[in-house]
């Protein structure tokens, strides 16, 4: 997708050179926060709202009112135009049909820890993905302290064969059965069973899943916040959402797109959105990714046996 609005862009406004830096959500706000005092990038575009929200409330973004800013329900914006909603992003459990054959894939999240699933997910780093650390955070606030949330991770952790670098090491890993199964995204589990090729399904856990709110904004004090603007509007049109619908997969945020221009796999669908504390997840869940790093990751039975707690 990215590739495609650059030759548009470009083709549409031959003076400007669109440069892209493809990387997770997290690893986006890491790096503007890092350059705050020489930005180097003019647009962040892709990534979790609460990542856009620190780095509203951190002073590391430009306002800029889209001329659709409208067409946005509540919660799909940043405080003082600072950042607007683009896709809704389900979470959901991908699978390889192939390597699961004959077999029922987990139905809810609570099934990913039976013992029938040791050493047959994949996950991507969570620290590095904002989609990893919402479903992170979404897991330890569905348990009723943060400690049995811990401890929830802690056994997913002793069913987890790799934690994968990137997606296309988690992508390749899953196709090539090396895991059966992982934690990830609609749209992106679509791209890469009907573009790809690749053995992928899904299905939304039956008790609900986090709803993911993919961001846009402009960078403070970016080099070309002109150009940064245009290219803001020119792939939030709704010609542009439409057409992102259709060839990638993405389900548009604003509210003024009728269904019948949405493909079919859009307007069926049933999702059960997670009731979540975005504020909270924002607030407390670098917290939380920084104890499941030192503490969980890779030493899910050792916490678990810590715990006092048995397999």
């Amino acid at each position: 997708m990215l590739d495609a609005y650059e030759d548009s862009f470009e083709s549409a406004h031959p003076d400007v050179d669109v440069r892209w830096i493809d990387m997770g959500g997290q690893d986006a706000y890491d790096r503007i926060r890092t350059e705050e005092q020489n930005p180097q990038a003019s647009l962040w575009w892709g990534g979790a709202s609460m990542a856009f929200d620190r780095a509203a409330r951190e002073g590391l973004l430009e306002p800029y009112r889209p001329t659709w800013a409208e067409s946005v329900a509540p919660g799909s914006s940043g405080p003082d135009d600072m950042w607007y909603g683009t896709y809704l992003t389900p979470e959901v459990i991908t699978y390889n049909t192939r390597s699961l054959s004959g077999e029922e894939p987990p139905q809810d999240w609570d099934d990913l820890l039976d013992d029938q699933w040791n050493d047959r997910i994949l996950i991507r780093y969570p620290l590095a993905s904002s989609t990893m650390r919402t479903i992170w955070g979404a897991m330890i606030m569905r348990q009723p302290t943060i400690q049995d949330g811990y401890v929830w991770l802690a056994r997913l952790d002793r069913n987890v064969k790799t934690y994968t670098a990137d997606p296309t090491q988690l992508y390749l890993k899953l196709a090539r059965e090396e895991g059966d199964l992982t934690l990830w995204n609609m749209p992106d589990t679509y791209i890469q069973a009907n573009t790809v090729g690749y053995p992928f399904d899904y299905l939304i856990p039956s008790s609900g899943t986090p709803l993911l709110t993919d961001g846009i904004a402009i960078v403070k004090g970016g080099p070309n916040l002109d150009a940064a603007k245009a290219f803001y509007e020119f792939v939030t049109s709704d010609s542009a959402l439409v057409e992102q619908a259709h060839t990638f997969y993405r389900i548009p945020v604003r509210t003024d797109i009728g269904p019948e221009r949405l493909p079919e796999w859009i307007t069926r669908v049933d999702i059960q959105p997670m009731d979540l504390d975005w504020e909270r997840l924002a607030e407390e869940g670098p917290t939380w990714m920084q104890y499941w790093d030192e503490n969980i990751k890779g030493r899910g039975v050792e916490y678990l046996q810590q715990q006092g707690l048995e397999r």
